[in-house]
């Protein structure tokens, strides 16, 4: 599949975050630790998704995915055994293991796939959860778990990994005693993680600091729960706006999620106005170059807005710097913006942007989830015509995010 993009059209309008996609994945793989039912509300729709869905079928759920409700019953999950084919959709099938292992007392994986952005380990999840008792052997290209009863530790992370501390989480919630993660990653999605299991009856407290602490608890309950809105798809239609020079309303979103971003738009020259659950961007002639811009764990600049980022100041007034700290092979769509007519130098985790006044639409290719992002909002700002290809890597991220951007004024359409 393709996007054909006539640019030049400015957005205007309001639109709607929805939930988070990297919340309601780490949520649903805990929706298996209350053997029972879990309601979760907000729920977008997308590949990574139904991919988590059809792993947790293969488990034993009955899950049903209506509108944007989600409902997974994981009262009959007999199996702990997930089939390679089912790990390499995405990256985020790794949380499966400590939940599990959690509820089983053994799990056996494949090692997860996901978008080539770079070299992401899982050392730290396997490393962790060895200190919580459990016995983990490698072979073959699968991770077998397996423990007598995971035990509550202290912890502390070598980095402040999101995917190691969620595991960590779904691991102990009901483990002996009480497990402290040091130097815990702070996303909002790990708050929300704690927040969704301690609706089911969980006692974890301190998500968003440095410091989780963990009681575990006999058993957890039923719950109804509502995922928090997405940061990144709020940053990324901001930054189409900006690109447009449009004049676009966002609401349900949460202004502190992307205060980083908030910043180097406003750095830029972009004049944001902010409510409650809103947030507006207002045209500007021509964005000016930001000196640096440096990705880090949050509250740090978003890897995951990098390349959106990039996309825009592609087209700003003067030379920018961009420093990528997290992935060590994020600018790989950089050669698409060249061929658009982006001036970018990339040098390891460094990319020099000089400014042009426009980009010219041609054909490029999407390799990568946000990457794919970016080269639809520099189409979407270019002259002419641009056509972006496998955009199967975009649907991973965004819901229905051709229809939205029409909804904007957006001249985009889906082809074959």
């Amino acid at each position: 599949m393709k996007y054909r993009i006539n640019g030049g059209n400015k957005l205007n309008g309001e639109i709607r975050i929805g939930g988070a996609k990297n919340s309601v994945l780490p949520i649903l793989a805990a929706t298996l630790l209350n053997k029972g039912t879990s309601v979760l509300h907000d729920c977008p729709k997308l590949k990574d998704v139904f991919s988590m869905i059809e792993i947790l079928k293969h488990l034993g759920c009955a899950v049903e995915f209506s509108g944007s409700d989600i409902i997974v019953d994981s009262s009959g999950v007999i199996d702990y055994h997930i089939p390679d084919k089912l790990m390499r959709t995405m990256r985020s099938s790794i949380f499966l293991m400590g939940a599990l292992v959690s509820r089983n007392n053994i799990a056996q994986i494949s090692f997860p796939g996901g978008c080539d952005i770079g070299h992401r380990p899982i050392d730290l999840h396997l490393k962790s959860l060895r200190k919580l008792g459990i016995n983990i052997k490698e072979s073959f290209g699968y991770i077998h778990c397996k423990c007598t009863k995971i035990k509550g530790c202290e912890i502390h992370l070598d980095i402040p990994s999101v995917g190691a501390t969620e595991n960590i989480m779904l691991a102990v919630s009901m483990a002996d005693g009480t497990t402290i993660i040091g130097n815990a990653a702070k996303e909002p999605e790990i708050e929300d993680l704690q927040n969704f299991l301690n609706s089911m009856g969980a006692q974890i407290t301190g998500a968003g600091t440095n410091t989780i602490i963990i009681k575990g608890v006999k058993e957890l309950h039923d719950t109804e729960y509502t995922i928090i809105p997405d940061r990144i798809v709020a940053g990324t239609y901001l930054i189409a706006s900006a690109i447009t020079k449009g004049d676009v309303v966002l609401t349900n979103v949460v202004k502190k999620h992307i205060e980083s971003l908030i910043s180097k738009m406003s750095e830029s020259g972009f004049k944001i106005v902010t409510g409650n659950d809103f947030i507006r961007i207002e045209p500007c002639v021509r964005p000016r170059a930001v000196d640096m811009i440096i990705t880090l764990p949050y509250p740090g600049f978003p890897t995951d807005l990098q390349a959106q980022m990039v996309s825009l100041l592609s087209t700003a007034d003067g030379t920018s710097i961009v420093t990528e700290t997290i992935f060590d092979n994020r600018f790989k769509y950089t050669e698409e913006l060249v061929r658009m007519g982006a001036d970018i130098k990339v040098d390891g985790r460094i990319a020099v942007i000089k400014g042009v006044e426009n980009l010219t639409g041609t054909s490029v290719v999407a390799r990568d989830l946000r990457g794919g992002a970016a080269l639809v909002l520099a189409g979407l700002g270019a002259i002419g015509t641009t056509i972006v290809e496998d955009i199967e890597h975009i649907d991973r991220g965004y819901d229905k995010f051709d229809e939205n951007l029409k909804n904007l004024g957006a001249d985009i359409e889906r082809i074959m």
